[in-house]
């Protein structure tokens, strides 16, 4: 494991439990305890964690607060139909596989996907109920549900069988949905099991197309689910911080810029 990955775990590891300490984390990524507090000191310099004696504890950086369906329909909704209609360029070749993940603008993407003339030709899965059904009564017969728990706030089916179910999949292309994304804490969001099957579809994926409106950019959640080495493509709209987007394409990530 790189060190970028591991201080990442450590940071998504302090902030849901709250604390931490250095002999419990070397035992857990199998490093020495000096590479252990050479990991701390960084994060604590970035102010991601503070140090504390035998260990870190969480810094109050990190967002927690999930909003209803809704309220994130209407947030930012314009950008996020130019995001999804951009993100059909980066459909597969016939009869490739698709995951598609849980989240407002993946939706309005599936949308447009279902009133494809060709969309048919893809074996899609999804962990979203809400997606599911909509691709459904479109018509489109090549749709599976992961099976598990639903949460109500976002319609997501989490859980081991989802996981379970991931494990034995491979697709082209995912399309993944984040509540926040920055160059240290990478891709984030507010719950571990969503978190966990995200990870999932990104780890059994070719290609990750991430869509994300700039309104997310910037910010750190609770649980971080990919470093940003680990996508390919992002998508986002006009008002992302040039700095971010600048950053991204230097570490050779394609981003478009959806008008």
């Amino acid at each position: 494991m790189y060190a970028e990955e591991r201080r990442r775990q450590i940071a998504s590891l302090t902030a849901i439990e709250g604390r931490v300490n250095v002999t419990d984390l070397a035992q857990k990524f199998d490093v020495t305890a000096e590479t252990v507090r050479r990991d701390l000191a960084v994060l604590a310099q970035d102010g991601i964690i503070h140090r504390v004696h035998g260990g870190a504890v969480a810094t109050q950086s990190f967002l927690t607060t999930e909003f209803s369906l809704d309220a994130r329909y209407k947030s930012a909704s314009d950008a996020k139909m130019a995001i999804a209609r951009a993100a059909l360029e980066f459909l597969p070749d016939r009869n490739g596989g698709i995951f598609l993940d849980a989240g407002t603008t993946i939706s309005a993407f599936a949308d447009l996907l279902a009133e494809q003339h060709n969309a048919r030709q893809w074996s899609i899965v999804t962990n979203c109920l809400s997606i599911a059904l909509g691709l459904a009564n479109h018509g489109i017969d090549e749709v599976q549900l992961l099976g598990g728990t639903v949460r109500a706030i976002t319609q997501a089916v989490v859980g081991d069988t989802a996981l379970r179910t991931l494990a034995l999949m491979r697709a082209e292309v995912a399309f993944i949905g984040t509540n926040a994304l920055t160059l240290d804490h990478g891709l984030s969001t507010a719950d571990s099991q969503e978190a966990a099957v995200k990870r999932a579809m990104i780890t059994n994926a070719q290609q990750v197309v991430v869509l994300c409106d700039s309104t997310k950019l910037g910010n750190d959640y609770l649980v971080s689910f990919a470093g940003i080495d680990d996508i390919d493509v992002v998508i986002t709209d006009s008002n992302a911080p040039e700095a971010i987007v600048e950053t991204l394409r230097e570490r050779e990530i394609q981003v478009v810029i959806a008008s």
